[in-house]
């Protein structure tokens, strides 16, 4: 039996909304900005209940937006998780800052009870990275931000669709960013991003910034850049945006049945706590399982496209370790030889579901 990781095969298979909208764009010249762009920033800015959402071409763009709309520059630094993609890490260092790495905890999130011993007079920004989809502890760093005078952005690239008690990640710190990647719980075909922000001062700026820094067609007010989301992009990640709390409740099935098969193998394999306040969007189903390399093996020889994220962490890799950083991320370290992330899409069968259990339980020969 075949349980595929990639589902966009399934995704866009009918795509005949999709491709009927794409021609009324053609047919519309409308190929910069314009309406349709416009009304992914009004249907986001509904969705998230946040009044500024500024369409962007990528998730990495978005997040050097909200940097360079913070005024972080050469000298200050910026604080994040050590185990996010490394697309966090370099919107730091496109903006001249330091990334200051912060190890994570059981849940594979930022250890916010590590994060006031990293904070320097240089540190300007804290960046919470909802890795996974999964959710950090955002109250309590928001209060660290507020008691050291700090603003926070929110790498909620993986979190579209989750929620924090009621409220939507991304809209508790200074600016939330997010991505259509054909990782995500929205995908783009292709790329794509946006920022959420309530600060008009913020949005007022990065609007332009955006857009080569134009006041109008005839004007500039600072110099920008090129970062506009493609009309082409905004069609499909609409078409998400009305499915995306149905795929978020399918994913949450998904992974409540392997929480509570895989649980069984107690000593063999370990499931991150789930908060029952919280809803993640299971952007990846992460766990880490004894004899990691053999499982992976074993599974993908089996038909099940099961992967690893990543099995060299961000703070070993070679740009970071010429900051020489104080503390060791060691949980991080650790839990890199141990993470193994499974298939829990909305396209997969029960059928698959219970595929994954025999094989794991085949494979540690445990009844």
């Amino acid at each position: 039996m075949k349980v595929p990781f990639n589902y966009l095969n399934f995704e866009f298979k009918n795509n005949k909304k999709i491709i009927s909208e794409w021609k009324k764009l053609i047919r519309s010249t409308d190929y910069t900005l314009g309406k349709y762009v416009y009304k992914v920033e009004k249907k986001f800015s509904e969705y998230f209940d946040c009044k500024y959402v500024i369409a962007v071409n990528s998730g990495t763009d978005a997040l050097i937006l909200a940097l360079k709309s913070l005024g972080v520059k050469p000298g200050d630094e910026v604080i994040t998780a050590a185990n996010t993609f490394y697309a966090t890490a370099g919107a730091i260092v496109a903006c001249g800052a330091k990334p200051v790495l912060v190890d994570a905890n059981d849940n594979y999130q930022i250890d916010e009870k590590l994060i006031q011993r990293h904070i320097t007079k240089k540190t300007k920004v804290i960046i919470p990275v909802y890795w996974g989809g999964a959710i950090p502890n955002i109250k309590l760093i928001m209060k660290i931000a507020k008691k050291n005078k700090l603003k926070v952005v929110e790498d909620s690239c993986m979190a579209i669709g989750g929620k924090v008690s009621s409220k939507h990640p991304g809209t508790f710190g200074d600016i939330g960013c997010f991505s259509f990647h054909p990782l995500k719980t929205i995908n783009a075909i292709g790329d794509a991003g946006m920022i959420c922000t309530n600060n008009k001062k913020i949005y007022d700026w990065a609007i332009k910034y955006r857009n080569h820094g134009m006041k109008d067609r005839d004007n500039i007010d600072y110099w920008g850049v090129n970062m506009r989301m493609q009309p082409l992009q905004c069609v499909v990640v609409l078409e998400g945006l009305k499915r995306i709390d149905k795929i978020i409740n399918i994913r949450n099935k998904n992974a409540k049945f392997l929480d509570k098969n895989l649980g069984k193998l107690k000593n063999l394999v370990k499931i991150p706590k789930r908060d029952k306040n919280n809803t993640e969007t299971f952007a990846l189903y992460m766990i880490r399982a004894n004899k990691r390399n053999n499982l992976l093996k074993f599974l993908n020889n089996n038909g099940i496209e099961a992967k690893i994220h990543y099995p060299k962490p961000l703070c070993l890799q070679k740009p970071y370790l010429k900051y020489k950083q104080k503390y060791i991320s060691k949980n991080v370290i650790k839990q890199s030889s141990e993470l193994i992330t499974l298939p829990v899409h909305q396209y997969l069968s029960k059928k698959q579901l219970k595929f994954i259990i025999t094989k794991f339980f085949e494979f540690y020969k445990f009844t």
